[in-house]
């Protein structure tokens, strides 16, 4: 493990030490969502960031940050971290330990290392320079995409098909009939899933660059993809597609492509 790695790895383990004893407590939150729907914010997202913040600001003083809850702070940096302290805030309301804090380094603009992180469940999904890995009790163990055949033979996921736009909920429904099961709310835990072997394809919209950063390193270094709708790099457009196995990226493709939004530059 690199040194970086390890350092994220300390970052996702000072998130856990602060989110966790919240969880399933009392803790303060408001809704940042207005007309649009009910979108929590709680003081353990808060708390979690700003500890990673201080830990990157005394270690890598020169390393810049973009972060859900505290924003930017030199993001033309050369190595710039991106920040979800707790990604699937409804799952953590709500008592359910889906929720992940997600960690990335970007190098020149692209993710180069990031970290999956589930506290209550006590795992880390590490992908980088040295492979892809779960830490978890002590122990490290390899991640690695499964083969899937085709996608009828797949398992699929999304966190929720409301989210969609009309015309990016009818590409979904097109998926979801060709696959063979079909998997909801389980928000980045998903790409985690699909990185160790046990989902095949995810798709979602509506994503910021702090939702998906950490999950590319992860993925590709277990053998998978993540994109566009367009099967192009992710982007700002927000609509991720990550598969396992390269056979499904074509079908899938043609059944999200006339829902796929232009390419959009990746947020600084």
């Amino acid at each position: 493990m690199t040194e970086l790695e390890a350092f994220t790895v300390d970052l996702a383990r000072e998130a856990a030490r602060v989110s966790l004893p919240f969880f399933r407590g009392r803790f303060d939150q408001q809704d940042k969502g207005g007309a649009a729907g009910f979108d929590p914010v709680t003081e353990a997202d808060r708390a979690a960031e700003a500890a990673m913040r201080q830990l990157i600001t005394a270690r890598y003083p020169h390393h810049g940050v973009i972060g859900e809850e505290y924003g930017e702070d030199r993001p033309e940096a050369d190595h710039v971290w991106v920040l979800d302290p707790i990604d699937g805030t409804r799952a953590f309301v709500a008592g359910l330990p889906l929720w992940t804090c997600l960690i990335a380094l970007r190098s020149e603009g692209q993710p180069v290392i990031g970290a999956i992180a589930q506290p209550y469940l006590d795992e880390i999904f590490l992908g980088g320079p040295s492979g892809a890995q779960m830490l978890r009790g002590g122990q490290t163990h390899s991640l690695k995409t499964r083969a899937c055949a085709g996608i009828d033979q797949a398992v699929i996921s999304t966190t929720d098909p409301d989210l969609f736009t009309a015309p990016e909920a009818q590409a979904w429904a097109r998926v979801r009939a060709a696959a063979r099961l079909a998997r909801l709310g389980c928000d980045a835990y998903a790409y985690a899933m699909l990185a160790a072997g046990h989902l095949d394809m995810v798709v979602e919209s509506g994503l910021q660059v702090w939702d998906w950063s950490a999950l590319v390193p992860v993925i590709e270094a277990a053998g998978g993809s993540v994109t566009n709708w367009h099967g192009e790099a992710a982007d700002g457009s927000g609509q991720i597609l990550a598969i396992g196995d390269p056979k499904l990226r074509a079908p899938a493709l043609a059944a999200l492509g006339a829902a796929a939004l232009p390419g959009i530059s990746t947020p600084a």
